[in-house]
């Protein structure tokens, strides 16, 4: 990363970085917009209100604030069948889901409860990250094509798309291709080339001209984001599963974003505070006209190339994208097929099958809840919370099953047997450690001593020492000295407090 000029200010380094960032969020929120089913003009409300609120509260200097991909999708499936994607209803639904995201967040940040969010293991995110990719870019497709396919499902009709040709407005697709290519080679022109800006301004100068780009975005109300508290509030109760799973899901990539930096910068990151920072923005968001926001990894990155200083330059972001929606009428011509592609070249990246295949070869259990994962965002799609929370029940079977036997490697050394547990010891398995030990004496009666190394056990409950003490109140006699070794030191308590004070004298340290 190139270093910030010493002799500039915070102030100015900030300025710059956040002119940079909304140069490429201006169209990038309508394409957003498009995505979760909104009128593309509500992105800009979106990509002013939520980052210039959020700004005081971020924990991490990068952090950009606006509409992203994968939150899209999720408000778009979190929507389906509640109304007309684009109508005013389902403006206020999205508004009212906004508040419930918002609300959410700031409650797990206020209590304090930011480790909430790891309940998603990587297998979970790194399956429904690839299927909810899938979906977005199949989503974009026909627009990108200049395309209007029939199909019952996002993946029928960009199948349709595809294999149709003839359908195809090769304006709309000339334009795609320009704009996918701007956006992957510009940084190699310069850093801070606003692709997206470039292409936008190549297809309204298309669309002006003449030429065929397919749809273009239509009219776009110019002004100050609508205040509005007249909203569906009857729809709170239904929205509110949905909410909390986009508040969760939502927040995986501005923790990445911020751990990530933090990390390299060996800066202090609190997820509490960031939690309360996307809270304040989805608030934001939805009492402005918008929809459920998140942070931005790409965006993020540009700012911090561009040499942001301090938490300000999100602010100068929602600032000037605010000052450009006087003048909004001016993005009237912009072709669809610009959005779409600003999009598929946004997510393109994330449909590498690369990070699942990997847990393949290192675990299959693992495997299997990234693929289930993936599989059931694909099948239930537009309900992609769905595969989130089947990845999350399927980890939590894992585990348990996973923990639901110990293993009981046996040794046997003149004529001391050896068994060192592994594993966790709780009420699921203490019955099977005593099954094992009473095994072990049995094939080998010649033992006079017998050993239980208990410091490969990660946990010992209050049944697992209830066991513990069983087994040497049942063996421990004239013909077999039974001892216990290498007891954790945070089960130490529990086992002297549960085995007998004659038990304790033969343990040893």
């Amino acid at each position: 990363m190139s270093e910030p000029s010493p002799d500039r200010s915070p102030w100015a380094a900030d300025a710059v970085a956040g002119v940079s960032v909304a140069l490429v969020l201006i169209p990038q929120s309508m394409a957003y917009a498009e995505l979760a089913g909104m009128p593309p003009w509500h992105g800009l409300y979106a990509a002013a209100a939520a980052p210039i609120l959020a700004a005081p509260f971020v924990s991490s200097r990068y952090l950009q604030t606006g509409p992203v991909a994968l939150t899209c999708l999720l408000t778009a499936g979190a929507l389906a069948g509640s109304a007309v994607p684009g109508s005013s209803e389902y403006v206020g639904l999205a508004a009212v889901l906004a508040l419930v995201v918002g609300l959410a967040r700031l409650v797990i940040g206020v209590m304090r409860w930011g480790g909430v969010a790891w309940l998603m293991s990587q297998p979970v995110l790194r399956g429904f990250t690839v299927g909810a990719a899938l979906l977005i870019v199949g989503s974009q497709l026909p627009s990108a094509l200049g395309a209007r396919p029939d199909g019952p499902t996002v993946l029928a009709r960009a199948a349709a798309a595809l294999s149709s040709p003839s359908g195809w407005t090769w304006g709309a697709v000339g334009l795609s291709v320009a704009t996918i290519a701007l956006m992957r080679a510009g940084p190699r022109l310069h850093r801070l080339f606003p692709g997206v800006l470039v292409a936008a301004a190549l297809g309204i100068g298309a669309s002006v001209a003449g030429l065929p780009v397919g749809p273009t975005v239509g009219d776009v109300p110019s002004g100050l984001p609508p205040l509005s508290l007249d909203l569906p509030w009857r729809s709170l109760p239904s929205l509110l599963v949905s909410g909390i799973v986009i508040a969760l899901v939502g927040f995986a990539e501005a923790s990445s974003i911020s751990r990530t930096f933090a990390a390299e910068d060996r800066e202090r990151w609190d997820p509490n505070r960031e939690f309360v920072s996307q809270g304040v923005a989805n608030v934001a968001a939805g009492f402005f006209a918008g929809f459920p926001v998140g942070g931005s990894f790409s965006r993020s990155s540009l700012g911090r190339l561009a040499g942001a200083r301090t938490r300000w330059s999100g602010a100068v972001t929602g600032v000037v994208v605010l000052a450009a929606l006087p003048v909004a009428f001016l993005l009237a011509p912009l072709p669809k097929a610009v959005l779409g592609a600003t999009v598929i070249g946004a997510v393109a990246k994330l449909l590498d099958p690369r990070p699942v295949l990997e847990i393949w070869s290192k675990s299959r259990p693992q495997a299997l809840i990234a693929l289930t994962t993936l599989g059931t965002t694909l099948a239930f799609a537009p309900h992609v919370e769905y595969g989130v929370l089947a990845g999350i029940v399927l980890a939590l079977v894992v585990h348990v099953w996973r923990e639901a036997s110990v293993q009981v490697p046996i040794e046997i050394e003149g004529s001391t047997l050896h068994l060192r547990p592994s594993g966790v010891l709780w009420f699921g398995t203490a019955a099977h450690l005593q099954e094992q030990v009473i095994d072990a004496i049995a094939r080998h009666p010649g033992a006079t001593r017998l050993v239980l190394d208990l410091s490969r056990l990660g946990r010992i409950d209050y049944s697992g020492a209830l066991v513990l003490d069983r087994i040497v109140a049942d063996h421990d006699g004239d013909d077999l000295a039974v001892e216990l070794h290498g007891v954790p030191a945070h089960a130490d308590r529990i086992i002297d407090r549960v085995c007998s004070e004659r038990n304790g004298e033969r343990r040893s340290a």
